[in-house]
């Protein structure tokens, strides 16, 4: 792949990320350079795990692209405001194609960045001497390699579990080193097969959940590689494994109280997986929230609560307070979502990203029971203690399956989560067809649902891929 899989030139991913470090000051570019003579020591190499790091936060941060907004706004869970910007209209009206700016060329081109550095990381590994530091970088390496081929395949190809042909159809490249390996610049590979990708990121993940230690903020340790192995086997539909991966995360769940202050970064509490920002080197225009709304000098509201989704919550339920408020445009009341509005005092989007709650663990746990008919109930019941006054429960059967569901949607609304949910489940999309404004009037959706079999639950592979690369094969119906 000539121009957007290729080998990353380092400088540019550590220049933003660490700006005042002494050995990167001298760090030449790799199209002049070798990067086995920069990779030679553990503060080296773990610069270089950090600037993979920088390549997740790219795309799952960016402003207007980002991949905690543009599945919400693909799926049922948001409308979007008229008076906003309309902003993304064109992802919210499935209008897509392949040239599309935003989403569809930032995730498979920031995801495959991602996996360059960590490739070159895992390719250089043996420069270490034997011990625990060095299993600790080859661990977060092969988790960030795995991380960003799960994103990729899921917004590019199947989900094992969404349709009986989705293991044999095609997903992405796994781009793969072993110790001492180098990647050819100039290949042309050919797309493989979902169920060859989804074995390649268990073995990625299983292997680094032996190696990887405890890291600073922002960083993965054993808890964030079994929360994503818990998530991964639950989409390919390996339901003991997603619990026995589930039972191995050991951060417990926040609060109702606590959820407030963890979305505006006062805590952690409950957070699993976090991209942090750095302040001292990060752009103030790189804001995860700026897709549902632009509130630095007046509020400018993308997006807010489909009606449905909103009136859906109890009156007991402790959470909606937490995730919402009344916004204001031209004289218009929306629903609107504050999960995202910012760090503490602050209303410009720019806070950390929390990748996975123990939450989500715990729903990705209570699923896989159901699917093996074991306590699901008991495992759901941990959260709704925490989350509602008062709840009646004791669900059985359909019933329970519809609990669970329903509080995996309220539960991550807007984290990045629904349209993966209801493709990996075969389900459609279904919006309300009430209008954007607080009460139900105004405009609704022009286009409220999707099939479960649309082609367009898979977004097209980018054009500048398509010509760079005579082997890439084109996603149907684009």
């Amino acid at each position: 792949m000539k121009n957007n899989i290729k080998l990353l030139v380092l400088l540019f991913s550590f220049g933003f990320f660490i700006s005042c470090d002494d050995e990167l000051n001298d760090l030449q570019p790799f199209v002049e350079g070798n990067p086995e003579t920069f990779f030679n020591s553990v503060s080296a190499f773990q610069n270089g795990v950090d600037g993979a790091y920088r390549q997740l936060w790219n795309y799952y941060s960016s402003t207007g692209s980002g991949l905690q907004g543009i599945p919400d706004i693909l799926s049922d869970n948001v409308i979007q405001v008229q008076t906003g910007r309309l902003s993304n209209s064109a992802y919210y009206d499935y209008r897509y194609v392949a040239s599309t700016a935003g989403a569809i060329d930032l995730y498979w081109s920031e995801a495959y960045e991602a996996v360059n550095v960590a490739n070159l990381i895992i390719g250089q590994i043996d420069n270490l001497a034997d011990g625990v530091e060095k299993d600790n970088i080859l661990g977060q390496a092969l988790a960030i390699r795995a991380w960003a081929h799960f994103d990729l395949v899921r917004v590019y190809g199947k989900i094992p579990t969404q349709s009986a042909d989705a293991n044999a159809s095609l997903g992405v490249v796994y781009l793969k080193v072993e110790d001492g390996d180098t990647e050819d610049p100039f290949a042309e590979p050919a797309r493989e097969t979902v169920a060859s990708n989804y074995a390649e990121i268990i073995g990625d993940l299983e292997r680094a959940s032996s190696l990887i230690g405890e890291n600073g903020e922002g960083q993965l340790n054993a808890d964030g590689v079994y929360g994503l192995l818990s998530r991964v086997y639950l989409y390919n539909g390996d339901y003991q494994l997603a619990i026995d991966a589930a039972n191995q995360v050991s951060i417990p769940l926040a609060t109702a109280e606590e959820l407030e202050d963890m979305y505006t970064d006062v805590n952690e509490a409950g957070l699993v997986i976090k991209l942090a920002i750095n302040t001292s080197v990060e752009s103030t225009g790189n804001n995860v929230g700026v897709l549902y709304s632009q509130t630095t000098t007046s509020d400018v509201l993308e997006f807010a609560f489909d009606f449905d989704l909103f009136n859906s919550f109890d009156e007991d339920d402790l959470r909606l307070d937490k995730i919402s408020y009344i916004g204001e445009n031209s004289g218009n009341q929306y629903n609107a979502i504050s999960k995202f509005l910012g760090e503490a005092g602050e209303v410009n989007g720019r806070v950390d990203i929390k990748v996975m709650r123990a939450a989500e663990v715990l729903l990705n746990k209570a699923e896989a029971q159901y699917e093996l008919g074991q306590d699901a109930l008991s495992t759901l019941n941990e959260l709704r203690d925490l989350r509602y006054v008062s709840y009646e429960g004791g669900e059985t059967g359909q019933a329970l399956e519809d609990a669970i569901q329903f509080e995996r949607r309220v539960e991550l609304a807007f984290e990045g989560h629904r349209f993966f949910d209801l493709k990996r489940r075969g389900e459609p999309v279904q919006r309300s067809t009430m209008g954007d404004i607080l009460d139900g009037s105004g405009t609704p959706p022009e286009f409220p649902t999707l099939e479960a079999d649309n082609f367009r639950f898979q977004l097209p592979i980018p054009i500048a891929e398509i010509n760079a690369n005579q082997n890439m094969v084109q996603n149907p119906g684009y």
